[in-house]
């Protein structure tokens, strides 16, 4: 009877949605999807009754009768800063542009957590997989010989058979180096990233060449590993302030890392930029609310997002479409943690 609840001891279907609005099977199933060509006040009737009779989607039965999930699966190394916020900020919105929902795992840079989360992804009810700054073992040949969809966020593949996205990493540190060699400073300290990560790698050889092509030689004292995390850039700023003589600047691989830099300056009772300039690369948020106010390289973080979802729709839709790189543009952005020799 039209009106009368389902019994509460099985779950709500559209067939019950159907009945309590008067509208066709199709029509409700089409609402549900998100299909857009569909009259307002229908959609409204529809929503209404399916909150009503709280209506739960069976993502598992739809995806077992040959359609889409819908869902994506997101693969991060944790939500504790600006970088990946921002990343995962544009994957999340152009998802939802497309009606698409998230499934989100976070590996703390575990190794047995990373690949294990990977497969338990490509088996489960999503349609694809994004992996953002992943440290990379042989799951990615598990995902190929698969044929499951994912795309790469700033990392690479030695293989040359993953869709990636990603920044220049190297003219960003090239230009934040060339930069600081401009201003005077020729003893210039470098705070490294994970170097498993490419976009580390890249970003120490652009560091290398600015100095090559100035004619700045090479010293390895100068170069201090960290892995991205801020409090690496704080021990590894010390051991650059350790030296003599000191740096009189240093570019850190990332912001974070440039962040715990400059604590390491201040707690040595030293200033910025009156003793030591400091640059960072990414640009997340709270680059410009730092004091001084971090010069850094931007990288399009929400942007890159956003095409690491569009690739992977792609992959999903095209399977047999060859795999690209897309290489995003950075740009150096000038404002107060550095001065003139």
């Amino acid at each position: 009877m039209n009106g009368t609840p389902p019994r509460k001891n099985r779950q709500v279907t559209i067939v019950d949605i159907a009945r309590e609005t008067g509208v066709s099977y199709s029509t409700v199933s089409r609402v549900l999807s998100g299909f857009e060509f569909v009259k307002e006040d229908t959609r409204q009737r529809v929503l209404e009754a399916a909150q009503r009779l709280g209506y739960v989607a069976n993502i598992g039965a739809r995806s077992l009768a040959g359609g889409k999930s819908h869902v994506i699966g997101l693969l991060v190394p944790g939500l504790d800063n600006g970088y990946i916020g921002e990343v995962a900020r544009g994957i999340d919105e152009e998802l939802s542009r497309v009606n698409y929902d998230l499934m989100l795992y976070t590996t703390h840079r575990q190794r047995g957590k990373e690949s294990t989360y990977a497969h338990s992804i490509a088996n489960s009810l999503t349609d694809g997989l994004i992996l953002v700054v992943p440290l990379l073992t042989d799951y990615l040949q598990r995902l190929q010989a698969q044929n499951f969809p994912y795309v790469l966020v700033d990392q690479g593949d030695p293989t040359n058979q993953s869709n990636i996205v990603d920044a220049t990493n190297w003219q960003g540190a090239y230009a934040a180096t060339e930069y600081l060699i401009n201003l005077g400073h020729s003893r210039i300290g470098l705070i490294s990233g994970l170097m498993q990560i490419a976009s580390a790698r890249e970003r120490l050889e652009g560091y290398k060449a600015a100095l090559a092509d100035h004619k700045i030689a090479f010293d390895p004292d100068l170069v201090a590993e960290g892995d991205f995390w801020q409090s690496s850039g704080y021990q590894a700023a010390l051991s650059l302030l350790d030296l003599k003589p000191l740096p009189t600047a240093i570019f850190a691989s990332n912001d974070l890392s440039a962040f715990g830099a400059m604590d390491a300056i201040r707690e040595r009772g030293l200033s910025i930029p009156e003793d030591i300039s400091i640059v960072g690369f990414d640009d997340i948020p709270q680059a410009s609310l730092v004091h001084p106010k971090l010069t850094t390289v931007r990288q399009p973080l929400d942007q890159m997002g956003r095409v690491a979802v569009q690739m992977l729709l792609d992959q999903i839709e095209n399977p047999s479409h060859p795999p690209r790189r897309i290489t995003l543009a950075t740009q150096l952005i000038v404002r107060d943690s550095c001065k003139p020799r």
